[in-house]
């Protein structure tokens, strides 16, 4: 498998050397306890003080900043600006604009929104940055996962960097035939037309590649199947988890209890 199918980064951290699902358990328990705590600052202190440390000591937060940049500061601000212009009710207006009253109501609503949403594409990001997915799906199939199923995983993980990449390989070709693809916004987007055709017909012939390939290597078989890489699971991994767990179970309890 290329590394360049996937998001992750290979590098020698504690946190690439956890077990895949303590990752996946880590990702979820964040965003659990983001949407169960009534706190408004919950999903951005626990984005400052969990997430980005993490990148940092999985080595991974220049990747982290360059998501970030791209994708999740234009969502989460998106959110936040929509939420704060037409969120209904509210009653001290901060703001008036025409006929678009920012409240008070409305600005607490947009920053734990945005701020829930900073927070799920960190955490998933974090987790697709520092798990490999030959190794999840190995760890997954060993748990007792069915094959089907952790193949549906997997394959959803790779979909979009496989797609982006096979979309540069096709850009490449046709700018090397003489494809305008820099220049005004109009004919770049008259040059996305060529790329449609050969994007989708190849994602077809991937998709039967894929399906002759786990048939040759008995995906289906009923035999119990081994792994040539065995992925660790420690002591440590496991006390992670069950502290999460607990976590966010206390969380739920202190939700129920305040209401």
């Amino acid at each position: 498998m290329h590394e360049r199918l996937s998001y992750y980064v290979k590098r020698d951290s504690p946190i690439h050397r956890l077990n895949p699902l303590t990752k996946i358990v880590l990702a979820l328990s964040v965003v659990l306890v983001s949407l169960v705590s009534s706190w408004i600052w919950t999903s951005l202190l626990l984005l400052l003080f969990i997430i980005i440390p993490l990148c940092i000591a999985g080595r991974v937060s220049r990747e982290y900043i360059t998501t970030a940049a791209r994708l999740i500061i234009p969502a989460a601000g998106f959110i936040f600006i929509m939420q704060a212009l037409f969120q209904p009710g509210g009653e001290t207006v901060i703001f008036k604009f025409w006929v678009l009253d920012i409240t008070a109501e409305s600005l607490s609503f947009a920053l734990r929104i945005s701020t829930r949403i900073a927070l799920m594409i960190s955490a998933f990001t974090f987790f697709l940055l520092t798990t490999h997915p030959s190794e999840l799906m190995s760890d997954l199939s060993r748990r007792g996962l069915p094959g089907q199923l952790a193949y549906v995983i997997i394959s959803s993980l790779q979909i979009l960097p496989q797609m982006q990449a096979k979309a540069q390989t096709i850009i490449a070709a046709q700018r090397s035939r003489g494809l305008d693809t820099e220049s005004s916004f109009f004919k770049r987007a008259g040059a996305i037309v060529p790329l449609v055709g050969p994007l989708v017909f190849g994602s077809l012939v991937e998709v039967e590649e894929r399906a002759i390939a786990i048939e040759a290597r008995g995906f289906t078989s009923t035999q119990a199947k081994t792994s040539l890489h065995s992925i660790p699971d420690t002591t440590t991994d496991k006390i992670m988890r069950w502290s999460l767990v607990i976590v966010v179970i206390l969380t739920l309890a202190l939700r129920i209890w305040q209401s």
